[in-house]
């Protein structure tokens, strides 16, 4: 094998991303990418230690199955170099090529693209950063300049079009104005009046599931979300002339018929961003899932563009009030003390919900549902059946009661967990941080920099604003990262009090008085414990950090299902 400076041979990591989930289910961009590297690692004389991809990841964020991977196959040693096509396919913002550039360098390895311009001169790592920076800086001027032409068109009062107009309306042939569609209109008019009337949205979702009538997306059953969300809009509550006048400039104003009511589209109103997180997936390994972020915009931010009334404007607000008023299935039986609440999950994956059945002059009966089914009704697939809540619940204490009695087991399994949620993040926090740390530092030196350059008139005020901006959106980025670790750091702190806490709370509860606790108190205790419990026809499993211990079951014998879960015959 070919050697460096005859200290062993050259082993390389070949890594390739795709950013879309079209992408990566063709497969093609992937297949490219790896061919490629395949060929150069080849042609330097290159040991391939191992082939890594991320299908439909974002460069966004290093929280990647792929990218953790690499960083723990850098960490373990004897890599020499990571190679991938393209620089952005490390990641696209800057700082995170620095923050990983630091990290493999303390374990001898490189990280190198096709098409690095630079060497590993400092000149080389400067031409680099600079084509790094003007690219994202390129980048944000487009999304910008895109962002400002909408806001100007949405001031001018016409509609932001996206991929199919609201319910109940059509785009003009300009695709810059809203047209009332009479068929889905009526279906709109119906729904008000049905709310307006009284009538529970889950029981509106039955009519019109049996009526036929298709949601907007062409599904089969509404989704009680967007019917709610429908009589809130304010696309359909007409507003007066004088009102509309008031939001909109005068020359929208000017365009408008002052004896009719117009409908507001808001546009500006929220801000939507997308992140990768990562979590123990309970056994031993990590799971990684979009979360949504949605911020409501200062209201001075929104803009209003008028659009045609169709619905009488009583009929709106005897809807509004009506839905304002009911209470809604999500409230029923609160005053129970459900204890599994938020603790069992339906096999299907669905986290499973509360519901009560009262009869005239009878008792009432309690259940825990799958979330899934009870909102999909026939055309769901899961066929998990509701649990008799008083025996789910008597079953699930009995196993964990008798469990609790032993502290040696509860500090074991609380420690495990605390140390599989240690492996979910970087491999040396206190590193990683103190890098980010440098990188904050480096920024405020260089935006200090910049400003003397342009005071001493080395550079535009324009220049300067363009450089201010790039160094803010680094120290920015980098002060995300840093508050991101240390979120981590308190999770993890919550953990182990939480450990002190519930050894502490045991050591003081005689095995006797368990039986005496609240199910608010078992609530708690099940939280701390972060179990999670699945039926499975006539057994549940059990997973958190009790079945991390490796304990067998008391109620019967114990079925294999995974490194860190327990199942137990249900005996009721």
């Amino acid at each position: 094998m070919p050697n460096t400076n005859s200290q062993g041979p050259k082993r390389a990591i070949l890594y390739a991303r795709v950013s879309t989930d079209e992408q990566a289910r063709s497969g093609y961009s992937l297949a490219q990418q790896i061919e490629a590297l395949r060929e150069y690692a080849i042609r330097e004389g290159y040991e391939i230690l191992e082939e890594i991809s991320d299908p439909g990841q974002s460069g966004a964020s290093l929280e990647r199955p792929g990218m953790d991977r690499v960083r723990d196959l850098v960490a373990a040693g004897s890599v020499s170099v990571v190679l991938a096509q393209d620089r952005d396919r490390f990641a696209r913002e800057p700082a995170y090529h620095y923050l990983l550039r630091r990290e493999f360098e303390e374990h001898g390895t490189k990280i190198r693209a096709l098409n690095d311009r630079g060497d590993d001169s400092p000149e080389g790592e400067l031409t680099d950063g600079i084509l790094d920076q003007l690219a994202k800086y390129e980048k944000a001027k487009i999304a910008e300049r895109t962002r400002r032409g909408k806001l100007r068109k949405a001031r001018e009062g016409r509609v932001i079009c996206g991929a199919t107009p609201t319910y109940g309306f059509l785009y003009n042939d300009a695709r810059d104005a809203l047209l009332i569609n009479e068929p889905e209109m009526r279906v709109v008019e119906k729904i008000f009046r049905l709310v307006a009337d009284g009538v529970a949205v889950r029981a509106i979702q039955a009519r019109l599931y049996t009526e036929g009538i298709a949601t907007p997306k062409g599904g089969p059953l509404w989704d009680d979300h967007v019917l709610r969300r429908m009589i809130t809009n304010d696309v359909y509550r007409p507003y007066s002339f004088e009102e509309i006048a008031a939001l909109v400039t005068l020359e929208v104003a000017a365009r408008l018929d002052s004896a009719k009511e117009y409908g507001i589209q808001w546009f500006n109103r929220k801000k939507a961003s997308v992140h990768t997180v990562t979590e123990p997936d309970g056994n031993g390994g990590r799971r990684y899932r979009k979360r949504n972020y949605v911020k409501l915009r200062p209201r001075e931010e929104w803009i209003a563009v008028p659009v045609p009334a169709h619905l009488p404007k009583g009929l709106v607000d005897r809807a509004r009030s009506a839905l304002e008023n009911s209470k809604g299935y999500e409230r029923k039986g609160l005053t129970r003390g459900w204890e599994l609440r938020g603790i069992l999950r339906c096999p299907c994956g669905s986290g499973m919900g509360t519901q009560t059945s009262r009869s005239k002059g009878g008792p009432s009966y309690h259940y825990y549902t799958c979330v899934r089914r009870r909102k999909l009704g026939k055309i769901c697939t899961c066929t998990q059946k509701s649990l008799v809540a008083i025996d789910a619940e008597a079953t699930v204490w009995s196993f964990i009661s008798e469990v609790l009695q032993d502290p040696k087991k509860i500090s074991a399994g609380m420690e495990t967990l605390i140390e599989q949620e240690r492996a979910t993040g970087p491999p040396d926090t206190a590193k990683e941080a103190k890098a980010w740390q440098q990188k904050i530092a480096e920024c405020v030196h260089k935006r200090s920099a910049y400003q003397d350059q342009q005071a001493a008139g080395l550079t535009t005020l324009e220049e300067l604003g363009s450089r201010l901006q790039e160094v803010d959106d680094a120290r920015r980025l980098a002060q995300a990262e840093l508050e991101a670790l240390t979120r981590r750091q308190e999770h993890i702190e919550q953990l182990e009090q939480d450990r002190e806490s519930l050894l502490k709370s045991m050591a003081e509860i005689v095995p006797d008085a368990l039986g005496d606790l609240t199910p608010q108190e078992r609530n708690k205790i099940y939280r701390m414990l972060r179990l999670e419990v699945a039926p499975f026809e006539e057994d549940y499993e059990v997973s958190g950090a009790l079945c991390s211990s490796g304990l067998t079951s008391p109620l019967g014998r114990r079925k294999e299902s995974g490194p860190h879960r327990d199942v137990w015959r249900n005996r009721v």
